[in-house]
């Protein structure tokens, strides 16, 4: 114990964390769930419904969840402010659980199973936006809980392990897909006929163990120190920051954090109008690149580009895999190099690919060419804008307004994911190539932006952004 109240526990911190960045994983998990299942939906609900499933329709409820997303992120910073960011979590996990079930059985026992009419398809996107309540929420309160609860030293690091397990969560969901697709028959023929009735129900249900297990760890790791002060819990407040920094060190830093809660009925612009819009920019721009198009249809994609149903789903995977080596890449340079030199880095390379793949697409050359820049382009997000991003939001706002800031900006970063993931079937339908140079100029603009309006925040504690921003 005595190693613990002088020096802090690392091991105590980790655990914290791993608890949280489960949430990341949720998050990953839920929203590329639909990336095996949409074509069975569609062949599901068209079966049924005929042409009044349009590509709208169906556009619709592969990105459905986002309207949740939406929802969930503009209520975040309510829930934590007024119920903390533990019990916020909690509410995601249970959020996350109901969906799954419910997206795996949306008849509940009232409908006739198995018959796709309009109102099973009413139900089913209900369950979806369900799920992207919980998403919405984790995508907001998980960061700002690991950013709340670490020393600024290693908190960039930290944060991105949030990105890291919501990398993994798409990467495990590829593979459970792949699985549970390659366990319905013996040829392609019985695959895709048990896949139409079965197989993405299979795919939804797999979240709920997840989902649980997180729902249940919750319970045991601590408020945030910062939200504890805020209510006036010092005591409480500084026993996790001991456990974590040491005894000295905790006094210092709940020093810090009381010299701020006199502020804490600042309204949202206190700081100036800037520091929300460069939160509202950084979001919008780690969508409009075009990323969660390449997520959320990547089995799709490749299957266009001439692979096999079996085959896109193994390059799936192999993307996935590519992802998590690069989040790595961002984990271990965030706090060395700073957060806006990955950023413009990136920014560049998502650039490259989409001009590459824009050009393959004119001239109709499909083969390893375009996955090589698929590759070129996810690496380039995954060590830049997908990590950093989230750590920007979770660190750039002064602890005064965090939670109402945070939930502003992950709302718009929700609201332009579904844009972009529900237009993107009609915008391939008008042109491919000329979609993927709509998503090269957004690269360009968001490097400019960062180069221009973001400040770098690497080694700063949450505190001392009250400053930083006072000085603008």
């Amino acid at each position: 114990m005595t190693s613990t109240n002088e020096h802090g526990s690392r091991i105590y911190l980790f655990s914290i964390v791993l608890v949280a960045i489960i949430g990341g994983l949720l998050f990953g998990y839920d929203t590329a769930v639909v990336s095996g299942a949409e074509k069975a939906l569609e062949n599901f609900f068209r079966s049924g419904l005929g042409d009044l499933y349009t590509s709208g329709w169906h556009g619709f409820t592969a990105s459905s969840a986002l309207l949740g997303c939406v929802i969930g992120g503009a209520i975040s910073g309510l829930l934590a402010s007024r119920f903390g960011r533990k019990r916020s979590l909690l509410i995601a996990a249970t959020l996350f659980f109901i969906s799954a079930l419910g997206s795996w059985w949306p008849e509940s026992g009232i409908l006739p199973y198995g018959a796709p009419t309009k109102t099973l398809l009413v139900v089913f996107n209900f369950y979806r936006i369900l799920g992207g309540v919980g998403v919405g929420l984790a995508s907001a309160v998980c960061p700002m809980y690991i950013a709340e609860i670490s020393p600024a030293k290693i908190r960039g690091t930290l944060v991105s392990c949030n990105q890291f397990a919501i990398i993994f969560g798409m990467l495990v969901v590829y593979f459970v897909n792949y699985l549970i697709r390659n366990s319905l028959g013996d040829t392609a023929e019985a695959i895709q006929s048990t896949m139409n009735a079965i197989g993405w129900r299979r795919m939804f249900v797999s979240e709920a163990f997840p989902a649980g297990l997180f729902g249940v760890l919750v319970f045991f790791i601590p408020e945030t120190p910062r939200f504890l002060a805020l209510r006036g819990r010092d005591e409480k407040a500084y026993s996790v920051l001991a456990h974590i920094n040491g005894a000295t060190e905790a006094r210092s830093i709940l020093d810090e954090i009381k010299a701020t809660v006199h502020e804490q009925r600042e309204h949202i612009f206190a700081y100036g109008v800037a520091v929300v819009a460069i939160g509202v920019l950084l979001s919008f721009f780690q969508q409009a690149v075009g990323i969660n198009v390449v997520l959320y249809y990547a089995p799709r994609i490749f299957e266009n580009m001439g692979a096999s149903g079996d085959a896109s789903m193994i390059q799936t995977v192999v993307m996935g895999i590519v992802n998590i080596i690069f989040t790595v890449v961002a984990i271990f340079t965030v706090d060395k190099l700073g957060r806006k030199p990955l950023l413009i880095v990136g920014s560049a390379g998502m650039m490259v690919g989409m001009i590459a793949l824009a050009a393959l697409s004119f001239t109709d050359t499909i083969g390893v060419a375009a996955l090589v820049f698929i590759i070129i382009y996810t690496a380039s997000f995954m060590m830049s804008w997908g990590p950093i991003c989230w750590v920007l939001i979770a660190e750039i706002f002064p602890n005064t307004i965090r939670s109402q800031a945070v939930a502003i900006a992950v709302a718009a970063q929700w609201i332009s994911n579904f844009l972009v993931s529900a237009t993107f079937p009609s915008l391939s339908a008008w042109s491919v190539g000329g979609t993927y140079c709509i998503y090269a100029l957004m690269a360009l603009l968001s490097a400019l932006f960062v180069w221009r309006w973001v400040p770098e925040t690497k080694g700063k504690t949450l505190e001392e952004m009250s400053a930083l921003w006072k000085k603008r």
